[in-house]
């Protein structure tokens, strides 16, 4: 939905273009670079690029060393992706490893004989193992490389690559375009570079990621932008990339203000928010559910309306919804009987799933701010977490007992954050298939009301929930109304001329 460079995942941005090691020709060969990553010019990490040839094979390992602050509290960030090749480029096998405090997932991809793919992906000590089809013409770094290098001697040349990303586990059509060699500043020298821009276009939102490369098709420097400042990967010296590095605070990063206190008594109904998103390229900042509807009222503004009724607006689950898989696994014994023992004697969808989230309401110990973001069952294990995790094992337990349920990402309005008042923080709860509707559960508050905002909806992959954080740089909340003040006399005839949306769509 937004950019593919999510924040707390942090995916490598040379995971998803190719590292910055000189291409080798022998037989056996190897090198290492490093890189310097910063945030809005701050350092906030490293990255170091080991490429290897042995025979027709390339191995290209990529290390991402970086420190996460959650709650005033530093915890370290470990992403490793290692990806195999023939010397032409043609994918084998790939593997990602994240680690977070206690927390560590894997995932891993083999090209099977028949060209399609083997994907294993194991988290909290659960193994899911899917095949699937290789996306047609997708390449991993080395192939990515070598099609960049092609392109150097062709400014203003456009043309299509598809990268297939391992984070989100799909492919990438990005548009790439070629403009022409430049003089670039790489810390302590200059060179001159071939500037290439990829986009990745969507229904929703183009993300565009800057390149420049040396002669060989190898990285020296990228830049895009991520909450709303300009992230950097410059190549440098092991020293340079080793310096010591400021943690990364997400979560201030992502804290919204609100333009008015908001009452309990206002946030148990009806609630009208205009809204500004600077960042134009997001086509569709907001999700639209079945408790929310989204007005698009152009350059960058928008109405978004959140109901505690009910609007029966979006379509009705598929069979995935309660699947398990790499994040959710309902189908562990763990969170099967703990499924049986929540639901109690619980006859209905609605009252199982009200017992399923006023039990991980109590379940839970918010105390757990330093395990990254966990599976259900790691939650399950260590009774720990933050919203996300709550949210993941509520899915969890929900699929267990045979109920349609999604993790939403979005904001949620809070009188106080950390030294501030009056603010929107990421937040995360689920959605689940009531009654012929979707209907959203939030066991981290105990309740669902009119101060969550919507931003996007997944299936407990982090991908998702590290995505729409990145958006949070880019709003601005300007104005928060109630029904009466939308709908008095003098509302009326304004939203009657306006043509800005004041008039709401929906029932109640």
């Amino acid at each position: 939905m937004r950019s593919r460079i999510a924040p707390l995942l942090l995916v490598s941005m040379l995971c998803l273009a190719p590292s910055p090691a000189k291409a080798a020709v022998d037989a056996a060969s190897s090198e290492t670079t490093w890189m310097t990553v910063l945030l809005n010019g701050h350092k906030i990490g490293h990255e170091e690029i080991q490429r290897e040839q042995v025979g027709n094979t390339v191995t290209t390992t990529q290390t991402l060393v970086m420190t996460i602050e959650r709650s005033h509290k530093a915890v370290p960030y470990i992403n490793v992706s290692r990806s195999v090749e023939t010397a032409a480029g043609v994918p084998i096998s790939f593997t990602m490893t994240s680690m977070m405090s206690a927390t560590q997932t894997k995932m891993e991809g083999t090209r099977l004989s028949d060209g399609s793919l083997q994907l294993v992906n194991t988290a909290g000590g659960q193994t899911l193992r899917s095949v699937t089809t290789w996306p047609e013409g997708a390449v991993l770094v080395e192939g990515q490389r070598m099609a960049m290098q092609a392109a150097i001697a062709h400014p203003g040349k456009q043309y299509h690559l598809v990268v297939y990303n391992q984070a989100s586990q799909e492919p990438m059509d990005l548009q790439m375009q070629v403009i022409g060699n430049e003089r670039v500043d790489l810390r302590n020298h200059v060179e001159t570079l071939s500037h290439q821009r990829e986009m990745l276009r969507g229904a929703e939102n183009t993300q565009t990621v800057d390149l420049w490369l040396d002669a060989e098709g190898n990285i020296r420097k990228g830049s895009l932008f991520m909450l709303g400042r300009p992230m950097d990967m410059i190549v440098c010296s092991e020293a340079c990339a080793e310096e010591p590095t400021q943690s990364l605070d997400m979560m201030n990063s992502s804290v919204v203000d609100s333009p008015r206190y908001i009452t309990p008594d206002m946030l148990s109904d009806f609630l009208s928010y205009r809204v500004h998103v600077a960042n134009h390229a997001i086509a569709m900042p907001f999700a639209r559910t079945d408790e929310q509807t989204v007005i698009d009222l152009g350059n960058g503004e928008w109405r978004i309306n959140v109901y505690r009724a009910k609007l029966d607006g979006q379509n009705p689950p598929t069979p995935a919804d309660t699947q398990p898989n790499a994040w959710l696994q309902s189908d562990a014994s763990e969170i099967r009987q703990l499924a049986a023992i929540a639901a109690g004697n619980a006859q209905s969808k609605r009252h199982i799933m009200g017992n399923l989230s006023a039990f991980v309401s109590r379940y839970l110990s918010q105390s757990g701010l330093d395990i990254g973001y966990a599976s259900a069952v790691e939650v399950a294990r260590d009774r720990r977490g933050d919203c996300a995790e709550y949210a993941v094992l509520l899915a969890a337990l929900a699929r267990a007992e045979d109920i349609p349920a999604r993790v939403v990402v979005g904001m949620l309005y809070t009188d106080r954050y950390d030294n501030k008042d009056r603010v929107f923080v990421p937040h995360a709860w689920v959605t689940a298939w009531i009654d012929g509707r979707w209907r959203s559960f939030d066991p981290a508050t105990t309740h669902f009301d009119t101060g969550h905002i919507a931003l996007e909806i997944g299936d407990g992959n982090p991908w998702h929930y590290f995505n729409a954080a990145d958006e949070f740089g880019s709003i601005q909340i300007d104005a928060v109304q109630t029904f009466p003040e939308i709908y008095d006399a003098r509302g009326i005839n304004a939203a009657a001329g306006s043509g800005d949306g004041g008039t709401l769509t929906g029932t109640r």
